[in-house]
């Protein structure tokens, strides 16, 4: 199984949304990582067939996804950002639905709905209207119902954005259990996300894919590049508004700085391995405040 992606892009009016993306995926999963902005959920609605590329083909196996058609949908799960919903229904009313609109027939729509309120542990609330559901229960419908029809491609744009630590350990653990055949591309601008389940990360910048690897080949592009120093307390200021500073902790009368520069920042500064949040910073340190943390 092979999803190709040759010289893709996006333009809106001016706006190169997507810049001349070329990539081969194969099973596993794939973390698009990038500030708001990089072109992430362009790049995702292209490859759902949602959005035709201005130019470029996608493939899959080879055959054109916009020639496949139903063949290449039925291959598909996607979760939207805001994948939409009745509230009034009930988890598994809901499911059904969704099959029935997947073509599949009530019978097998109900067989598939209690296999995935399982899987996504939602089997106890089954019968609950989605209203009174958490963000993070939400969120774990949204992944059941991507999963409906078995696809071997799955697309989940900012899957965990807004949920709390314990529902995204959850999460990512659920969606490493459910990638072990599949191709999953997961977008998000929260590092840790990619950081633990993805098998390689695409970083894209300004519509562009900047640099694809692992994380241990990523955060190596940025070796000496990151360093720790303890400094006066009174001097943070000015530190913070000289340089880009991944972490601050205090010990003592003295702070300890993480910061990410080419340049040594001080005498007294050693290099220290740098995480993926480094390497993040490293490069997106000029785009918007939101990035790192939860969206905005």
């Amino acid at each position: 199984m092979e999803l190709t992606l040759n010289k893709v892009n996006k333009h809106f009016s001016t706006k190169k949304a997507v810049n001349g993306i070329s990539i081969r995926l194969n099973s596993g999963v794939y973390g698009l990582l990038g500030a708001n902005g990089a072109g992430k959920t362009t790049l995702m609605r292209m490859i759902c067939g949602i959005l035709n590329p201005t130019s470029g083909t996608i493939q899959m196996n080879g055959q054109e996804i916009d020639r496949m058609g139903e063949r290449y949908r039925d291959l598909l799960g996607y979760l939207p950002q805001d994948f939409g919903y009745y509230p009034d229904f009930s988890a598994e009313e809901f499911l059904w639905y969704v099959g029935s609109l997947k073509g599949l027939t009530l019978r097998a729509s109900k067989g598939k709905a209690r296999e995935l309120l399982r899987t996504v542990a939602l089997e106890e609330v089954a019968r609950k209207k989605i209203r009174t559901f958490s963000g993070g229960m939400k969120q774990r419908l949204g992944i059941a119902q991507a999963m409906l029809n078995d696809p071997r491609v799955l697309v989940l744009d900012e899957p965990t954005a807004g949920l709390d630590p314990k529902e995204r350990v959850r999460f990512r653990n659920l969606i490493a259990d459910l990638a072990r055949d599949k191709i999953v591309i997961l977008s998000t601008h929260i590092v840790s996300d990619v950081e633990y389940i993805a098998d390689q990360i695409l970083v894209m910048k300004q519509g562009g894919l900047l640099m694809t690897g692992t994380v241990e080949q990523l955060t190596a592009t940025i070796e000496g590049c990151v360093w720790s120093c303890h400094i006066p307390p009174r001097e943070v200021e000015v530190w913070n508004a000289r340089y880009c500073v991944s972490n601050l902790r205090h010990e003592g009368d003295r702070v300890e700085l993480r910061i990410v520069s080419t340049d040594k920042p001080a005498d007294q500064a050693a290099a220290v391995p740098p995480t993926l949040e480094d390497f993040y910073l490293y490069h997106f340190q000029d785009e918007p405040a939101v990035g790192i943390g939860e969206k905005k």
